[in-house]
């Protein structure tokens, strides 16, 4: 969850954090969602968190099939 998704995106593809992503080399985006408010996106965090890889993966592919990267996308609409 963040209230920058080009700083956080930057962050990933950098490792400048450790944790997930920099353990597993996490430093594609393929599939965000936008939230009217922090606690809705922190609620929705919450429970994808709990779902397994199946549903998770499921999710990724409904709106992008082709796990196509996603960072043009964000940046070219700033």
């Amino acid at each position: 969850m963040t209230s920058d998704l080009v700083q956080r995106i930057w962050q990933h593809r950098e490792h400048v954090t450790e944790g997930f992503t920099e353990r597993y080399d996490v430093n594609r985006l393929v599939w965000h969602e936008m939230h009217e408010t922090m606690e809705s996106a922190i609620l929705r965090e919450k429970r994808l968190k709990k779902w397994n890889r199946e549903w998770k993966i499921r999710l990724i592919e409904e709106s992008n099939p082709d796990w196509r990267v996603l960072w043009p996308d964000i940046v070219s609409t700033r």
